[in-house]
């Protein structure tokens, strides 16, 4: 690696968000846009993925995933986009400037503005703080799709599926295409966390499904052999099987950020950002999963498009600098908002709207409040992972600069 590399715009990981916003970059006209991947390749998580759909919005085709991750190659081949794939960012400094590191060595690759598009990852079976031996056999849903897509091996033959996520579903799919038969599903929560109607799939395949548990024990000498569980009414329960897999609750794939000079959000777990992805240090932009765990590929795909054309509007000159700040900020019954604040001028922003999500299940009114008092609310059925989108216009039409306005669920 040469000791100093230099871009016009640099995008810190490979997958749907990270490509997306450098084939917008390439369209706007920007000449030299390289994307860093520490994997040999670039494609993202859906790469490790055997099952459909993806592509729809992106491609106009039901794709599945490793076809789809060879898409976004062939995509960024065709743009001319240069790629530092097995590369390692070490550092983010002020600036728009990464300490970077590959098999031959370190150095720098400067740029005039830099894209963050790390994605997110599973929480391990530590970060869950799940109790019982530690055998062979606990491995999370990417674990899971690596070993069978990649390693042609299966890590085991009837496991305990530990979580009801749309990533769950994922999994038990990637089980059958295998020739793996979950034991059961499990999930702490009293209900499944994906929309009703989708977990009838698991039942239609014969898989026993348990909510409202408490995970008491997992045995094994050497490898799983059982898990032992409280169920809602109180009753012991033990499943034999002969592996965990760990699916959803998810965290970004933050380590960088947290070490770096830009400010993190604490509901999150990811950098704040404007309306237009643009982090505290304004030569830095942010897209995809890294923002909130977790979307799907085709809404990071789209996600990154759009900070893609911010990032070139921005560099073009066409995209105002931030004259003062309207902060955002999760009040009661409210798990994260993204974005996190407001620039002002806005000249349209790139998205036009707030996402949040809840901490908990509930039924009521999402509240907007500044200084002036309630001025924006909408009645809601929400539960916890799920999506829910406020538009932008709102606060615009009712908020001035340095205000400070507090998202809140009210039952």
């Amino acid at each position: 690696m040469a000791d100093n590399l230099e871009c016009e715009v640099a995008v810190i990981g490979g997958g749907p968000a990270g490509v997306a916003a450098a084939l917008a970059l390439r369209k706007a006209g920007l000449a030299r846009v390289t994307i860093v991947e520490r994997e040999a390749e670039i494609g993202g998580v859906p790469r490790h993925c055997t099952h459909s759909p993806f592509g729809v919005w992106e491609f106009g085709r039901i794709l599945f995933g490793p076809v789809y991750a060879r898409r976004l190659t062939s995509a960024a081949n065709r743009a001319g986009i240069t790629m530092l794939t097995s590369t390692t960012v070490t550092a983010l400094h002020p600036d728009a400037t990464l300490s970077i590191m590959d098999a031959n060595g370190s150095g720098q690759l400067k740029a005039k503005r830099v894209v963050l598009a790390t994605g997110a990852r599973e929480s391990s079976r530590a970060a869950r703080m799940l109790p019982g031996d530690r055998p062979v056999g606990v491995v999370t849903t990417g674990m899971l799709q690596h070993a069978i897509c990649k390693e042609g091996f299966k890590p085991f033959h009837t496991p305990v599926v530990i979580g009801t996520e749309l990533v769950s579903l994922s999994a038990v799919l990637t089980c059958r295409l295998a020739g793996i038969a979950p034991a059961a599903i499990v999930e702490e929560r009293s209900r499944p966390t994906v929309h009703r109607p989708l977990d009838l799939f698991p039942r239609l395949l014969g898989i026993p499904m348990h909510y409202d548990v408490d995970i008491l024990d997992i045995k094994g000498k050497g490898r799983v052999e059982a898990m032992i569980l409280r169920l809602g009414n109180g009753q012991i329960k033990q499943i034999a099987c002969d592996g965990i897999l760990l699916t959803g609750s998810f965290l970004p794939e933050a380590p960088l950020v947290r070490i770096s000079h830009l400010v993190v959000d604490a509901g999150s777990g990811g950098p704040v950002i404007d309306q237009y992805g643009r982090c505290s240090d304004p030569s830095y932009y942010a897209a995809g999963n890294l923002l909130r765990a977790v979307e799907t590929a085709g809404w990071s795909f789209r996600e990154g498009t759009k900070v893609g054309r911010a990032v070139a509007a921005d560099l073009s000159g066409d995209q105002p600098a931030a004259k003062t700040n309207v902060a955002i900020q999760a009040g009661a019954g409210i798990k994260l908002v993204v974005p996190q604040r407001i620039a002002l001028p806005d000249a349209g922003g790139a998205g036009g709207y707030l996402q949040i999500r809840v901490s908990d299940a509930a039924r009521g009114r999402i509240v907007l409040r500044n200084g002036g008092g309630e001025f924006w609310s909408r009645r809601v059925s929400a539960l916890p992972e799920r999506r829910i989108l406020i538009p932008t216009r709102p606060m615009l039409d009712n908020v001035q600069g340095s205000d400070v306005v507090t998202i809140a669920m009210e039952r």
